[in-house]
């Protein structure tokens, strides 16, 4: 029979789970990165039995083939498939399956399968985010209630994070470039497997990334990142808009959006881009907050870091992202064709949510996978207010070299009622993301999205 922990033990649990604004990274701690701990704090050394190999510095420089603006050729297009997990072995390699995936397996007996490759720790981002890391770690912390961050810049705030906050934050400010223009659309197959796809031109200026910038600038702004987002296909929702401010402190000011219409032809206001709202165009297969596998305020959450373990997650995952395929080849009737996904073994942190209460999300919890080598949430098991697993989202990422950053390249939202899915950052037949513009502020502004509205 559950028991209800005593005073004492619930004071202690609540200490353990809330965000501490004194206890910064240790001196011992900071000089680990580099050493038995990467510069963003993963562990440098391999597993015990080899699986998982030592860390030794990722891509950091495009193959000699690459050229700019393609579609990342596949370093490792030689590799095979080492094993497959499907109905007849599953049982055997569950410890090293999050529940979310084992649910896909009981959905889709007959056609889901986890294709596995040899491991390989390619991620890597530029020096002068390891430098910021460093510089940083020591002074990084969470504001009041963890719903927001100071005293950092640039880098990973928190490599050896002490709670679940932590981690869920260098997720949010994870590297992805500065200034990047991203091409393609989402897709939502129907049980049947038919689809339409919905286009996006998608604008980001990363302020919080910027090499240049100190914690002071960033109070001072108030700014971690904005956002704007058009939609280009089908006819019917062209033109329609998305225009966002993400802030350092949600506490002083909270997430600035705007939207524009084009039957209303005006800029108005969004609020309500945030937590549970329906995401943009996606009917209703995810929230606002799952973009990016979680983004904005984590306030309606106690976070708590379960420690780490051994996964099987999608990785490296360029054939998912080749320009040879078309989305006829990747989406199938209740998730992509596993024929062109690549799962290997990775440390991940496992960080849970747990709804407040007194506060409301159609999540009551969900679990979150981060890559050791990232802090990209690779797997997300998101639970319904029955407590049972309602969706299964898995972001397949791979080292954009150019960079070089690791991030995915489609994020696949998988609800289990309904039996359908959404794929989100489908690119294969359109031009690949550039990392290479230089977005000013101007452009991020209500006139620039009336602007971008109308085109």
């Amino acid at each position: 029979m559950f028991r209800k922990p005593t005073f004492v033990a619930a004071t202690i649990i609540a200490m353990l789970s809330a965000p501490s604004a004194i206890a910064k990274m240790s001196a011992e701690d900071v000089a680990r990165l580099g050493a038995d701990l990467t510069p963003i704090g993963a562990e440098t050394a391999g597993n015990a039995d080899g699986s998982i190999p030592a860390w030794t510095g990722g891509i950091t420089k495009p193959p000699a083939s690459f050229k700019s603006g393609m579609h990342h050729p596949d370093p490792f297009a030689d590799d095979k498939i080492i094993l497959t997990i499907d109905k007849s072995n599953l049982d055997k390699y569950k410890s090293l399956l999050s529940p979310g995936q084992i649910s896909l397996f009981e959905t889709y007996p007959e056609t889901f399968k986890m294709n596995i490759y040899q491991t390989r720790r390619t991620a890597a981002y530029p020096q002068f985010v390891y430098d910021a890391t460093k510089k940083y770690a020591s002074t990084a912390e969470l504001i009041e209630g963890g719903n927001g961050i100071k005293n950092t810049a640039i880098g990973i705030p928190f490599p050896v994070p002490k709670d679940g906050l932590e981690a869920i934050w260098n997720h949010l400010l994870r590297y992805r470039g500065l200034s990047i223009a991203r091409f393609g659309g989402q897709a939502m197959p129907t049980e049947s497997g038919s689809y339409n796809i919905i286009g996006f031109d998608e604008k980001l200026l990363v302020k919080y990334s910027d090499p240049d910038v100190t914690p002071e600038e960033l109070k001072e702004s108030n700014v971690l990142f904005k956002f704007k987002q058009k939609v280009t296909e089908p006819a019917r929702l062209a033109g329609t808009a998305l225009l966002v401010h993400e802030t350092m402190d949600q506490i002083l000011t909270p997430r600035q959006a705007w939207t524009y219409n084009t039957g209303q032809r005006r800029v108005r206001r969004a609020p309500n881009v945030a937590y549970d709202a329906p995401g943009t165009a996606s009917d209703s297969l995810r929230t606002t907050d799952d973009f990016d596998m979680f983004n904005g305020s984590p306030n309606r959450y106690n976070w708590t870091l379960k420690g780490k373990q051994e996964l099987y997650i999608p990785y490296n995952s360029y054939k998912l992202h080749s320009d040879k395929l078309k989305y006829d080849d990747i989406l199938m009737a209740g998730h992509v064709n596993p024929e062109h996904v690549r799962y290997e073994k990775h440390r991940v942190w496992v960080v849970e949510a747990n709804l407040k209460e007194g506060t409301r999300h159609i999540y009551k919890k969900r679990v979150f996978y981060i890559d050791e080598d990232s802090w990209q949430i690779h797997i997300a098991d998101l639970y319904d207010n029955r407590d049972q697993m309602y969706r299964v989202a898995m972001a397949h990422g791979l080292n954009y070299y150019d960079v070089p950053t690791h991030w995915s390249t489609l994020d696949v939202y998988h609800d289990l009622n309904s039996r359908r899915y959404l794929a989100i950052g489908l690119d294969n037949e359109e031009s690949m993301y550039d990392f290479s513009k230089s977005f000013q502020d101007n452009e991020f502004t209500q006139s620039a999205l009336r602007r971008e509205g109308k085109r």
